[in-house]
């Protein structure tokens, strides 16, 4: 980097970081502030303003207070006390928010769970945090009733609209919408639970994590420092309300400055454009798969009509990155890496395509986060005769960690866990650089350069060892990207008898099978890959399975293996000898597996 681009980025990053700590600071220093005051005192300024518009309501700043009241008020007349949960399952809309902020005010605790869910997964979220009460949606209802034997028996479950249970929006409207009186208003502090966020579960049973009032409002106010939201901004939000983006992020930019959050109940690349468009949106939030989508759409009417300012996210990958800045005209993108539950929290301030977020070299003493070596085969921290883990050198892959601090003046850099206590302790690493630290290990795989850039390389678990060579999933995707006829892929690593390690496989969606050039893919694997990353395997897929926040599951893909008696899509292998994909059978994988041939 040159020193004019140095300080330009320095410039920025150090900029974006006092605006945000000017926001976040005086949440520490006020404890008994929770989200509740927070929220009435906008009301106070703003009454009038619109808060909060979707397909369903529209509610000002006042009109939204009033309904958390009610709720509010309802939570503690079917006695939901402090700390008491309520696992909401509905779909986008104003009232999601009017609801965990109403409970929140009652000093009870929102689950938010996955509207995707089904089974035991779903009774799993809804017992592990040992909810006492239920409100679901009249469209979720089949999935809550199939998930029965899952659930407790002592949680109470209240609908919303027609489905067989007593109807909440039916009784909301008896309660009084005024603020609660001082002999309502259970006492609370920041140190208090306010809402479960679950992590994805695509690799086993959703995580509740915890989030109490301090980290709600480090979330909704440290992201409008990052962003610079003020009240005439408008935040489009499209992403599940059930996530942190969607349900916390998207709206409390707005709420806490005097702007507006306009709620789309589900994602639409057709209509994306339009909407914001149409409600003279500002900002919007993003989940880097909605960006690919997005860009793999026909050119619209709509593209470069906006006024969006910026966008905010995560996820957006280095290959999709600049066609959609460009393509879109977005000036700029605020990439950022956090974890709902961790204390590992990095900003790209200035945009630098690909980088999930910089920490410069004079801060890097007041962020303690450090990227460590790690043996992909054992999934562990590499550590030295000493028994410590090792600082990776620049550009040297390793796990992100970040140091877990129990100080009361520094509340962002705990660890606030999960509702699951065997799942907590899995997360802490001991004794790293010296006896008796501990440091949240994150899941991920990143790189960072001499500047102080963080890139993302892979996900734990997705990046496997092949050839005595580690191969990142996320890259090889990145590699094969825009092949003609290519729509979405995803790469994982599978076993094979008698051989070490985990060979690369590739699920691939294409447009139309018929005009997909499979013998121009195989060069383009070849020319874009090393030997060992190259895919071994190949199976095309009519779609991939995704989350509700777009993450691949590829834990059956893994299980599935390249069997041809367990998968009955078209199976392929990368046939060195003959140069080419050759379709694989029962026959052909025989000869692979017994060593037949050579791979």
């Amino acid at each position: 980097m040159s020193f004019a681009a140095r300080l330009k980025s320095d410039y920025a990053y150090l900029s974006g970081a006092l605006r945000t700590l000017k926001r976040t600071t005086p949440i520490g220093k006020n404890k008994d502030v929770t989200i509740r005051e927070r929220f009435e005192a906008q009301v106070e300024k703003y009454g009038d303003r619109v808060a909060l518009i979707s397909e369903r309501e529209t509610y000002t700043y006042r009109e939204l207070n009033a309904r958390t009241n009610r709720y509010a008020r309802w939570a503690q007349s079917v006695g939901i006390g402090k700390g008491d949960v309520v696992a909401l399952l509905m779909r986008n809309r104003a009232e999601y928010l009017a609801i965990w902020l109403g409970v929140a005010k009652a000093g009870g605790v929102t689950a938010l769970i996955n509207t995707g869910l089904t089974g035991a997964s779903l009774g799993h979220s809804i017992s592990v945090v040992d909810a006492k009460a239920i409100i679901v949606d009249s469209a979720l209802t089949p999935a809550l009733g199939a998930a029965k034997a899952h659930i407790p028996a002592s949680a109470a479950i209240y609908g919303y609209g027609e489905c067989g249970y007593p109807r909440l929006d039916e009784m909301i409207g008896q309660f009084d919408g005024a603020n609660l009186t001082a002999e309502e208003r259970v006492p609370l502090t920041i140190e208090d639970r306010c809402i479960f966020i679950y992590t994805s579960g695509t690799t086993g049973l959703p995580k509740a994590a915890n989030m109490n009032h301090y980290r709600v409002q480090l979330a909704m106010l440290g992201f409008s420092g990052v962003t610079g939201a003020g009240e005439s901004d408008r935040i489009y939000q499209c992403l599940p309300m059930y996530h942190t983006v969607g349900g916390v992020l998207g709206a409390g930019v707005a709420l806490l400055n005097g702007g507006s959050c306009v709620i789309r109940e589900k994602f639409s690349a057709r209509e994306f454009w339009a909407d914001i468009v149409r409600h003279d949106c500002t900002i919007f939030c993003y989940i880097g798969e909605l960006c690919r989508y997005l860009v793999n759409t026909p050119p619209g009417d709509y593209d470069r009509r906006h006024r969006i300012r910026l966008c905010f996210g995560n996820g957006l990958r280095p290959d999709v990155w600049i066609a959609f800045r460009d393509r879109f005209a977005i000036p700029e993108i605020r990439e950022y890496y956090a974890a709902t539950e961790g204390n590992c929290s990095i900003f790209n301030f200035d945009s630098r395509p690909g980088a999930v977020g910089r920490i410069p070299w004079f801060l890097q003493s007041k962020f303690p986060i450090k990227v460590v070596k790690f043996d992909v085969e054992t999934e562990t921290p590499v550590r030295d005769a000493g028994g410590f883990c090792i600082e990776c050198a620049p550009d040297e892959t390793g796990e992100v960690i970040g140091e877990i601090v129990n100080d009361p003046n520094k509340p962002a850099a705990r660890f606030e866990g999960y509702a699951d206590k065997a799942a907590t302790e899995k997360k802490i690493l001991r004794d790293v650089f010296k006896k008796g630290d501990s440091w949240f290990r994150t899941g991920d795989l990143m790189r960072k350069d001499a500047d102080g850039y963080f890139f993302f390389v892979d996900r734990i678990g997705d990046t496997f060892r092949w050839k005595g060579e580690n191969v990142s999933t996320n890259e090889v995707s990145e590699r094969l990207t825009g092949f003609p006829g290519l729509v979405e892929s995803t790469v994982y690593g599978v076993a094979v008898p008698n051989h070490d390690g985990r060979a690369g496989m590739i699920s691939l969606v294409i447009e139309n099978p018929d005009a997909f050039d499979l013998a121009a893919f195989w060069k383009h694997v070849r020319d874009a890959l090393p030997d060992y990353a190259r895919p071994l395997f190949l199976r095309f897929r009519q779609n991939l399975d995704v989350t509700g926040t777009f993450k691949q599951r590829k834990v059956d893909l893994v299980g599935d293996g390249f069997d041809p008696a367990r998968v009955f899509d078209p199976l392929y292998f990368n046939d060195a000898a003959h140069q080419r994909f050759t379709p694989l059978d029962m026959d052909l994988r025989e000869k692979i597996v017994s060593g037949a041939i050579r791979l």
